[in-house]
């Protein structure tokens, strides 16, 4: 367990001392999604760096991170952070496994190259084919594989795009972390044209593209996702998940995830996935379209995400085959794994909780089995119900979470 975050120079002294017996994992940033992935690995006695620009997030204080720290924070400074990565790389005098588990981590990563830095994903080329939407949206079309109604601003009229769509609908941003960060969020809802026009400014002064969509009219409760690891050569591993509550409902974050038997949406994501040859995790997003009665292509997020402790519960570690792609002395069988992925359900329990109290419209899907289980932490052995945070045997992180919730401080993280 990392003692404390550390700043750059004293998380550099304290790898320095350390001795490794395989390449440590780097997993940043440090929040719930960081903490899954070090998590799954952990339980293979792979070591794990946790890595963020804020000590505030869950992961550090986790008996599956060995080491927490502050690193340059890649959109103020990427040479800073290659610098940073170079110099962690140099202390632990071994090579690094990057896990970048937010979109910005993701492209610093991929996009600096640090030496000593070993990639279990696609180069910089194939991420951009999946993370950008305007390549997206334009393979999707290519494959028939169902998208929303989408209008390119760099390209179309906005008039003419907001004649077509009818207001109100949504303005995405064709790279969703640098959107957030000129724009605030990654999607926009505009109900006239001064809201269009007053986003179009905002972008244009950040140099970010937009993309008009329509606001498709989701069947609440349907969404699935395929949640898949593509090794370099080709071979899948893949579970279905359905995002069967979410908060706020109708169009919060996932709350409780479980596998679902959906052929269409595996067959659809590793199309598009195949198409641009990316390699590694990813999660591909599809909603229900109540209008045209079938899946959409929504997103596809090329690494870790949220909700990625389910699919390692139905028994496809997607972080270790990733590492062992990479790892020549730690060895995964994927397609043995792909033959014997079960049944697993996911539950962040704060959102739950959250909703259970507040909306008084919503009914709880968990049983008094599942309650009693996540109370005793008899869910812990049961391999068919796993959490986002909460771990008996691991306590810490919950105990920071509810620090961060009810205490002063503040962590901002879009998972």
């Amino acid at each position: 367990m990392a003692d404390r975050f550390l700043e750059t120079d004293d998380l550099l002294e304290a790898v320095t001392e350390a001795e490794f017996d395989r390449p440590p994992a780097v997993v940043a940033n440090a929040h719930i999604t960081g903490l899954s992935v070090a998590r799954a690995l952990d339980a293979h006695d792979v070591p794990v760096v946790a890595l963020d620009r804020s000590g505030d997030g869950v992961a550090p204080p986790s008996d599956a991170v060995d080491f927490a720290g502050r690193v340059t924070y890649p959109l103020d400074d990427r040479e800073g952070f290659r610098r940073d990565l170079e110099a962690l790389a140099d202390a632990a005098g071994t090579d690094l496994v990057a896990f970048g588990c937010m979109d910005e981590w993701v492209h610093a990563f991929a996009g600096t190259e640090p030496e000593g830095v070993r990639l279990p994903f696609s180069e910089k080329k194939g991420i951009d084919a999946v993370l950008d939407k305007s390549s997206l949206y334009r393979l999707a079309e290519e494959l028939e594989v169902p998208y929303p109604e989408t209008y390119w601003l760099d390209e179309d009229d906005p008039d003419a795009a907001a004649e077509a769509l009818g207001f109100p609908f949504v303005l995405k941003p064709a790279l969703k972390r640098e959107g957030e960060e000129a724009l605030g969020t990654n999607v926009v809802e505009v109900d006239d044209r001064e809201e269009l026009y007053e986003t179009l400014e905002a972008a244009e002064a950040a140099d970010v593209e937009l993309l008009a969509q329509e606001k498709v009219n989701i069947a609440q409760g349907r969404d699935a996702s395929l949640a898949s690891y593509i090794s370099p050569d080709g071979e899948t591993l893949s579970v279905v998940g359905n995002a069967r509550v979410r908060y706020p409902q109708a169009f919060g974050t996932s709350c409780v995830v479980e596998t679902t038997d959906r052929p269409e949406i595996r067959e659809r994501a590793l199309a598009v996935l195949e198409r641009t040859g990316y390699h590694g995790i990813s999660e591909s997003e599809f909603v229900y379209d109540a209008d045209r009665g079938e899946y959409v292509l929504l997103d596809i997020n090329t690494r870790p995400w949220k909700w990625i402790s389910m699919p390692v519960a139905a028994g496809a570690n997607l972080p270790l085959a990733a590492y062992s792609a990479v790892v020549d002395d730690v060895q995964y069988d994927v397609a043995g794994a792909a033959e014997s992925v079960g049944d697993a359900r996911w539950v962040y329990l704060r959102d739950y909780l959250t909703l259970l109290s507040t909306d008084d419209s919503f009914r709880d899907v968990l049983s008094d089995g599942d309650w009693a289980a996540l109370v005793a932490g008899s869910f812990e052995s049961s391999g068919t119900l796993t959490t986002g945070v909460y771990r008996p045997s691991d306590p810490t992180p919950t105990a920071k979470l509810l620090g961060t919730e009810f205490g002063r401080r503040d962590y901002y993280c879009s998972c």
